[in-house]
């Protein structure tokens, strides 16, 4: 499809070069990459720019609650084995960011898109994607994210007749709700550590049964899908039975399950697994995140954890007990301004370690952490809470905004 004769009408034209215009003097007063209002002012001149961008590309969407950074990072690695790609990678990740980075990909094959949950069915009308990957959908900035079943019910409708093929993960019943309206989904077994907002049954309400790993309704049928791939310890297992290293630079279980759902994705553009995966590999940080950082001559790991779903899979791969751990917690516009998701966190598996904590919301965090009976900290800044870690290295976990400040302060 790529190399096309150029698709883009004088006034699209004229839109990109004014995006980029906008988007270099945000940067050069310091304001950020400018994408987004870079994207914002070229979608005002031209309403139909996403669309034209796209049009020459094989597009990949790329949605969930957490991990849609890193897996379409995976993914974009994975298909450069085939051909130049143009993706979103800073994850500004609404129909502003996305047009923005697409403007700037004239040459590329391949565009691998992240978007926000609440974007995907209108950026998917837009794009006309050729692939769309579906991982997981747990509560998230309860102040504006509409209920998770309400988020499924609006990708059910949205790619309902779809001609994409969609990727989704058959161990999430609301991943599985929200697919199942398409004509043509690939099933990948990721796994599902957070079960708190599929307890009941999509379909029609009920309770749903969970023996081992599989899940149904017993009252209406609704059920898990037959995988053909699935996450296996440190293997992906392909169609064919034929198990796949994983080798990543990034820790923990999630990422092997986003380098599943990626490996699934790169075999839809004919890319092979064990390809897709050896390409993995290079991705060492992702938009900061993993990074390990010397500050104060000590190294400090930076985590970004933005909802309970991901503070519990962050939980699993940080260094065992005594290892310090830097808590921080914002409630600014990006966060969601609503703390009360910090009751769902399962603190008690920090239990152990050494506990400190900073941010705009410290003294919720500590409320919640006094509750959970652990002992802890609380430190006016990165700085002070450094200082007072015990010897080794620091695991830092933030969530979004918190994230951003940490990397600023630590030069990152």
């Amino acid at each position: 499809m790529a190399g096309n004769s150029d698709p883009l009408t004088p006034r699209a034209k004229l839109a990109v070069t004014a995006g980029k215009a906008v988007a270099a003097a945000s940067r050069a007063a310091g304001r950020g990459s400018g994408s987004v209002i870079g994207g914002r002012v070229a979608l005002k001149l031209d309403p139909d720019l996403l669309g034209r961008l796209a049009q020459n590309l094989d597009v990949v969407l790329v949605s969930a609650t957490n991990g849609k950074t890193t897996t379409t990072r995976l993914i974009a690695e994975a298909l450069r084995a085939a051909g130049p790609v143009v993706s979103n990678a800073l994850g500004a990740n609404m129909p502003a960011g996305i047009t923005s980075a697409l403007a700037g990909g004239s040459d590329a094959k391949f565009g691998v898109i992240e978007v926000d949950e609440k974007y995907l069915a209108g950026v998917a009308r837009d794009t006309d994607p050729k692939c769309i990957a579906l991982l997981n959908l747990s509560r998230d900035q309860l102040d504006r994210a509409a209920e998770t079943r309400m988020l499924a019910e609006n990708w059910r409708e949205g790619l309902a007749g779809s001609k994409a093929v969609v990727v989704a993960n058959c161990d999430d019943p609301l991943v599985v709700w929200a697919a199942s309206s398409s004509p043509n989904v690939v099933w990948v077994a990721a796994g599902q550590m957070w079960k708190d907002d599929a307890w009941s049954c999509p379909s029609c309400g009920g309770v749903m049964q969970r023996p081992g790993d599989d899940w149904f309704c017993g009252e209406c049928g609704f059920r898990r899908p037959t995988p053909t791939w699935a996450l296996s310890g440190d293997h992906v297992l392909d169609p064919h039975g034929s198990a796949w290293p994983i080798h990543l630079q990034l820790p923990g279980r999630a990422n092997k399950a986003n380098a599943a759902s990626s490996a699934a994705v790169a075999a839809v553009f004919g890319v092979p697994p064990q390809v897709a995966l050896e390409r993995m590999y290079q991705v060492q940080a992702v938009a900061g995140r993993y990074d390990v950082v010397q500050f104060q001559n000590r190294d400090l790991r930076l985590l970004l954890a933005k909802n309970p779903a991901g503070w519990l899979e962050t939980f699993s791969l940080i260094d065992p007990p005594p290892a310090p751990v830097i808590l921080s917690v914002n409630a600014r516009g990006a966060d969601g301004t609503d703390t009360s998701w910090l009751w769902d966190v399962d603190y008690t598996r920090l239990t152990g370690h050494p506990i400190f904590v900073i941010g705009d919301r410290k003294l919720d965090l500590a409320v919640r952490l006094e509750v959970a009976n652990q002992h802890f900290q609380v430190c006016d800044n990165l700085d002070q809470a450094v200082q007072m870690c015990p010897p080794g290295r620091i695991e830092v976990i933030a969530n979004y905004t918190a994230f951003q400040d940490l990397r600023r302060r630590v030069g990152n």
